[in-house]
């Protein structure tokens, strides 16, 4: 299935716009901005960790994971 240059151009204006739109969201709010990465890397650390923790673990990285999506949108509802 061939896709046309005209759907490209668009899905790649689209992913360009996502991006400035959320940088222009987020430039404004340094302190969501610091506690989303903090969010990230910890579920990075999580993830890397070994899962002995009697279920710990992957709850850790469920409630990690709802607290990313929460900043998101919070930073998202901001820039309205």
């Amino acid at each position: 299935m061939k896709i046309s240059s005209s759907v490209k151009i668009s899905a790649v204006s689209l992913a360009i716009g996502a991006v400035i739109g959320a940088c222009a969201a987020g430039a404004n709010q340094p302190n969501m901005q610091a506690a989303l990465g903090s969010l990230q890397a910890a579920r990075a650390e999580l993830i890397q960790a070994r899962p002995n923790k009697g279920g710990h673990r992957d709850r850790a990285i469920n409630l990690v994971n709802a607290a990313i999506n929460e900043t998101e949108a919070g930073i998202a509802y901001a820039g309205d």
